[in-house]
C-alpha cells in the first residue's frame, strides 16, 4: 500500500479527551475517528488491525470445533422478557419500538437469541454437544462510555454458547473454550492472566475472565505467587482478619462526635484506629432498604452483597433523605443498634470487640459496641473487597493485586437459559430432559485498546506482528533522490511478492516525519532507503529496538521474512 494514498489522519497533538495512553495513540495514529460519546468509526488502520483480531479468533474457534452463524442486532423482546433480563439490564439496554409498536432492542448480548436458535432448528439429542458462536456488533447504553474503545456503546465481541445433554458435556465444552481462548491471547501478543470471576447478568455457576494486566484497568486482580490462584475482586474470596482491639467486655457507651461523618475525621477525633470502627451503609436493594457493615479500614464489596441479597436490579446506595428517615440522623451517623432494617454484617465485624459504630443520631456514637450483646444481624457473610495483604483463601499465602482489562469471559450458565425459554430433549429412553449451556465471549474492539495500552512506547504504538495492520514499511529517505527511490520501490514489491503486508512511504515528506509516523502507527518493521544505498546498505529497524542497524539491501527481504515469519 502506498502512504501517499493511504487514508491516516495522524495528529501530532495529544486529544484532550483521551485519559489513557491506548485512547489517545488510537486517535493520534488515525485507527478511530468519535461519532459521538462512546461512539467510534474505524479507519483503514484501524479496520486492518480488527480484522486481524477477528481472523484469530474465528481460526481458533474453528479449531476447537465450534460452528460460526450470524444474528441480527435488532431484536425482539419477547425472549428476554422471557429469561428476565428485560427488566435485569435496565437502561443499559437501548430499547426501541418499531412502527407496529412492537418492543425491540439493540442486541447487548445473545443467549436467549441462540437458545432460540437450538430450540427450533435441533430436533434430536443425537444432534448435541454443539457449540455456536458469532462475531458481531453489540450496543450497551453505558452510563459513562470512557476509556476510548475499551468501554463504549457500540463495540464488537466475539460470543459463544455451548450445549450439551449433561453436566459432564459441559465441563468438556468449556473446557475446549478456555484451551481456545488461551491460545487466542496469546497469538495476539498480550500479557494476560485467567482469574475466577463474578457471573453477573450472565448468571450461571462457574465463571473466569481473562484479564490484561495495566495500570489503567477498571477490573481488580487479585492473586497468590505462592499457588497461582487468581480472582477479581468481585469474587475473590476474603479471611477474616483479626487485628488488635480493647479486650474485654466493656459497658456500652454513647459518645459525642460533632461533625465526624466519615472514618478519617472519627479517627482523628477519638484518637483511634480505623479497625477499631464498623461502618453500616444503608443500600437500596430492588424494593427494600438494606444496611451493609465493615470493618472502618474496609470496603464494602457490592457485586457480593448484590448477589448474597438476591437483587433483581442494580444495588444502589440510598439517598441522603431517606437514610435520614431511616436513622434519625444525617448521614455519616447510621449504627446497627434498633436500626430496624435486614443487617448484613462482614464476617471480620463477627471478630471485632468494643468497636465504635454509629448511635443514629446526628453528632453521636457508641462505643464498646460487641455484637450479639447490642445488635443481631440478619445475615454475616464475606462482603467486603480485597486488599493486598489479604491471606489467600485458596493456601493461606499473601494476596497480591493489580488493575487489570477483561477482554474475555467465560460462563457455566447451566440451565438458566434453556429452563426459561424451554430447551429441552428427549433422551434414549425417551425421558424429557434440559440441555446445559455456557458462554464465552471475547471484546474484541477491546482486545485492540488492551494491546496498544500494554504495547507502547514514548513514539507511539508497538504493535505484535500478528495483528498489525502491516508488516512492514519501506521509506525512501530522500523523496526527491530517484535512486533512492527506485530502489525503495523494487525493495516493496519484492517483500509484497514475499508475502509481506508492506507499505511505501512515497509522501513528498522529510524523512523526520516519516520516521516519526511509522513509529506512531506501530509498524513492526521499518527498512529505509538512504545515503548508504551508492554503499549497497540500508537501515532496518524493528519498532521494539531501540536503535536501527545498517544490512546489505540484498538481504533486505530475507531479513524482514524472516523476523515476520518467527513473530506471526
Amino acid at each position: 500500500m502506498r502512504m501517499s494514498n493511504l487514508l491516516m489522519p495522524t495528529l501530532r497533538e495529544v486529544p484532550a479527551e483521551a485519559e489513557i495512553a491506548s485512547h489517545r495513540l488510537m486517535l493520534r495514529a488515525g485507527l478511530i475517528r468519535k461519532l459521538a460519546a462512546g461512539i467510534y468509526s474505524y479507519l483503514p488502520l484501524g479496520l486492518r488491525t480488527l480484522k486481524k483480531v477477528e481472523n484469530i479468533v474465528r481460526e481458533e474457534m474453528d479449531k476447537a470445533g465450534a460452528q460460526e452463524l450470524l444474528m441480527s442486532a435488532l431484536l425482539p423482546a419477547e425472549a428476554y422478557q422471557a429469561s428476565g433480563r428485560w427488566d435485569v439490564f435496565g437502561p443499559s439496554m437501548f430499547k426501541l419500538k418499531d412502527r407496529g409498536d412492537r418492543d425491540f432492542c439493540l442486541g447487548p448480548t445473545h443467549e436467549e437469541l441462540f437458545t432460540q436458535c437450538v430450540i427450533d432448528n435441533v430436533k434430536s439429542y443425537k444432534e448435541y454437544p454443539m457449540t455456536l458462536y458469532q462475531i458481531q456488533t453489540k450496543y450497551r447504553d453505558e452510563g459513562r462510555p470512557r476509556f476510548g474503545v475499551i468501554r463504549s456503546r457500540e463495540f464488537v465481541m466475539k460470543d459463544a454458547y455451548s450445549f450439551d445433554l449433561d453436566q459432564k458435556g459441559l465441563d468438556e465444552s468449556y473446557q475446549k473454550m478456555y484451551d481456545a481462548y488461551n491460545r487466542i491471547f496469546t497469538r495476539l501478543g498480550l500479557d494476560f492472566t485467567v482469574v475466577d470471576a463474578d457471573s453477573g447478568a450472565m448468571g450461571g455457576s462457574g465463571s473466569q475472565e481473562f484479564m490484561v494486566k495495566s495500570p489503567v484497568g477498571e477490573d481488580g486482580i487479585a492473586y497468590c505467587d505462592d499457588c497461582g490462584y487468581a480472582a477479581n475482586y468481585e469474587k475473590c474470596e476474603c479471611i477474616p482478619q483479626e487485628v488488635d482491639q480493647i479486650e474485654g467486655d466493656l459497658p456500652l457507651e454513647k459518645i459525642e462526635t460533632p461533625n465526624a461523618h466519615t472514618i478519617d475525621e472519627l479517627v482523628e477525633s477519638l484518637g483511634m484506629q480505623a479497625h477499631n470502627f464498623a461502618k453500616t451503609i444503608i443500600y437500596k436493594a430492588d424494593d427494600k432498604y438494606i444496611a451493609a457493615m465493615v470493618r472502618g479500614d474496609r470496603d464494602v464489596n457490592e457485586v457480593k452483597l448484590k448477589n448474597l441479597v438476591g437483587c433483581r436490579d442494580d444495588l444502589e446506595l440510598a439517598e441522603p433523605a431517606v437514610v435520614r428517615d431511616i436513622t434519625n440522623a444525617q448521614v455519616g451517623f447510621a449504627g446497627p443498634i434498633n436500626l430496624g432494617i435486614p443487617i448484613y454484617a462482614d464476617k471480620e465485624v463477627e471478630l471485632m470487640k468494643n468497636f465504635v459504630v454509629g448511635a443514629n443520631e446526628t453528632d453521636m456514637h457508641y462505643k464498646n459496641v460487641n455484637m450479639d450483646r447490642d445488635f443481631t444481624p440478619d445475615v454475616v457473610a464475606d462482603i467486603r473487597v480485597v486488599v493486598t495483604g489479604d491471606k489467600c483463601p485458596k493456601c493461606g499465602g499473601t494476596i497480591k493485586s493489580e488493575q487489570g482489562i477483561e477482554v474475555g469471559h467465560i460462563f457455566k450458565l447451566g440451565t438458566k437459559y434453556s429452563d426459561a425459554l424451554g430447551l429441552k430433549y428427549l433422551d434414549e429412553s425417551g425421558k424429557q430432559q434440559t440441555v446445559i449451556m455456557g458462554c464465552y465471549g471475547i471484546g474484541v474492539t477491546r482486545c485492540v485498546a488492551a494491546a496498544v495500552e500494554q504495547l507502547h512506547d514514548d513514539n507511539g504504538i508497538i504493535w505484535p506482528v500478528s495483528i498489525a495492520p502491516y508488516q512492514a514499511i519501506v521509506v525512501p529517505a530522500n523523496y526527491k533522490d530517484e535512486e533512492q527511490v527506485n530502489a525503495a520501490e523494487k525493495l516493496y514489491n519484492e517483500l509484497t511478492e514475499a508475502g509481506i503486508e508492506t507499505l511505501i512511504d512515497d509522501r513528498a515528506e522529510r524523512a523526520g516525519v516519516k520516521f516519526k509516523d511509522a513509529d506512531l502507527i506501530g509498524i513492526p518493521v521499518r527498512v529505509v532507503v538512504g545515503k548508504k544505498l551508492s554503499e549497497g546498505i540500508v537501515e532496518y529497524k524493528e519498532r521494539a529496538m531501540e536503535s536501527a542497524v545498517d544490512i546489505p539491501l540484498s538481504d533486505a527481504v530475507a531479513k524482514v521474512t524472516e523476523f515476520i515469519k518467527a513473530n506471526i
